[in-house]
């Protein structure tokens, strides 16, 4: 690979991984932290809710590993 091959490929690892932390916060750290500040209990109570927030927090680790797996392809 080339020098700006390289680049092209940490800029779109970058991009990828920012909404990888984006789908974390917004469908975990969120509810969370809404509870936390006196929101509505149901929020985390509802079973489906629940079943919401881990889809996000594991959609947001995996597009996360995906990347790493990417960016291990890159050679010097």
């Amino acid at each position: 690979m080339t020098a700006a091959s390289n680049e092209q490929t940490k800029l779109l690892a970058t991009a990828i991984n920012n909404v990888a932390v984006s789908f974390v916060v917004i469908g975990f750290v969120t509810p969370v932290v809404a509870v936390s500040f006196g929101g509505p209990a149901g929020v985390i109570q509802r079973v489906e809710n629940v079943v919401f927030a881990f889809a996000w927090l594991c959609t947001g680790f995996v597009l996360h590993w995906t990347v790493r797996q990417i960016l291990r392809g890159i050679k010097p």
